[in-house]
């Protein structure tokens, strides 16, 4: 499968995802928070970067369960609109950006 180049609007909302994570995790280690979350540390770096702006829904159910995070509150953080977005441009909701 080809996967799309992302939207600029997919890479800043893999960012504001990341920056959550990074922010919840504060100083517990990210090997122990990936082990605890059944991920590969290294999938949790990419995420955390920003590198993996699209993670697997499962993915990141699984790292907001250990960081404590609900998914309302993950979803609220990386949907707020871009403060220089257009709002009447589309916005995708969560049952959208659950089947990407």
């Amino acid at each position: 499968m080809v996967r799309l180049p992302l939207t600029p609007a997919e890479a800043e909302r893999g960012q504001r995802l990341g920056a959550l994570l990074r922010r919840a995790r504060g100083e517990r280690s990210m090997l122990e928070t990936a082990l605890d979350a059944r991920v590969s540390p290294e999938t949790l770096r990419k995420i955390e970067s920003g590198r993996v702006a699209t993670p697997a829904f499962p993915t990141v159910a699984a790292i907001a369960d250990v960081l404590g995070l609900s998914l309302d509150e993950v979803w609220a953080e990386i949907s707020r609109p871009d403060p220089g977005a257009d709002s009447d441009g589309p916005r995708r909701n969560a049952r959208e950006w659950l089947a990407s």
